[in-house]
């Protein structure tokens, strides 16, 4: 199950680079970002208004705020900083090759902040997936036209994805996927629509590129990616679900190759074994040891279920039940 998830995951958020440069073509950066969220966030506060109002239960002004500053960090952020690169001339497979360096930040984060043990093997696995990336940028970013200091863009992106990951894995509370996807996209959509109304972009083309590309990115990178990147950070550890993240960047290439004719040449194909490799040098070693369970309070109908550990989210054998009536129905 987890290689399909980290294959779909892999694909969806490729998708959005391509997404991006068919965006970028027809609109400015801020209108495709207000009509990439703004319908998004209103479908989901209405589902959850409609048909999961329990998963809401429970939540506090804390746990919100923290979702909130999440969803700024891991989509405005991010996103804003790949799609304004990418308008800037940096090409689709060398921004996601920039953010193919997330791992090792990550990597080098979750020892110390995170406790999440990264064993030698893993470590070998990352660098690998380095240099893997390297050689993309060897054969993709030699033709681009952009401004030196437009592929500095990307690494702040990468920066702002990776301090929600921190953010995320360190809190001591679960909020249900519902809650917390909703509250990402209505911060992104209420940011990028106020950022549109104040510089005059907020009116959209008639374009129907424009319209194909926003209804892509909302469907499959918005709900499709971050949906994933979330389920599996939870499943498997920050560590191996950033580790996919080194074939963003030759599947981006190969993918820009068949949509947009963009180069695609021997190095880039190494650079897409190379990634591969890493990837099973860190998905497939020897696994890090279990981290040690620490209380978690789930919002929602899993609120009463009891402390769970923060790898996998199940409920710690042993652990004490709460009292009253929801105890004594169990």
């Amino acid at each position: 199950m987890n290689v399909l998830l980290s294959a779909a995951l892999v694909v969806c958020w490729s998708s959005g680079f391509i997404g991006a440069k068919l965006g970028a073509g027809t609109a400015p950066v801020l209108t495709v970002l207000m009509w990439r969220f703004v319908p998004l966030a209103l479908l989901l506060f209405a589902f959850a208004a409609l048909r999961a109002r329990g998963a809401w239960r429970g939540l506090t002004a804390r746990e919100a705020a923290r979702e909130i500053a999440i969803g700024a960090l891991s989509q405005s952020g991010y996103v804003l900083a790949v799609y304004y690169a990418i308008q800037l001339g940096v090409s689709s497979g060398t921004t996601a090759l920039i953010d193919g360096i997330q791992p090792l930040v990550a990597g080098a984060l979750a020892g110390p902040l995170l406790r999440e043990y990264v064993s030698g093997r893993q470590w070998a696995g990352l660098c690998l997936g380095v240099a893997g990336a390297g050689l993309v940028a060897a054969a993709d970013a030699a033709g681009t036209t952009a401004p030196w200091w437009a592929y500095a863009i990307p690494v702040l992106g990468m920066l702002s994805l990776v301090a929600a990951t921190v953010l995320e894995a360190r809190s001591p509370t679960r909020v249900a996927p519902a809650v917390s996807m909703t509250l990402h996209t209505g911060t992104s959509a209420v940011l990028c629509a106020a950022a549109a109304l104040v510089s005059g972009s907020a009116v959209p083309p008639a374009d129907p590129d424009f319209w194909a590309a926003t209804l892509w990115l909302a469907a499959v990178a918005t709900l499709g990616a971050y949906g994933l990147y979330w389920l599996m950070l939870r499943r498997v550890g920050v560590t191996r679900v950033n580790t996919l993240m080194f074939l963003m960047a030759p599947v981006t290439v190969v993918w820009g190759a068949l949509a947009f004719g963009e180069p695609l040449g021997p190095w880039t194909v190494a650079g897409l074994a190379v990634g591969l490799i890493a990837v099973a040098v860190v998905q497939y070693g020897a696994p890090p040891p279990r981290p040690a369970a620490v209380p978690r309070v789930v919002c929602g109908a899993d609120a009463r279920r009891g402390p769970v550990s923060r790898a996998g989210g199940e409920r710690v054998p042993g652990a004490a039940q709460p009292r009253g009536r929801a105890a004594d129905s169990r």
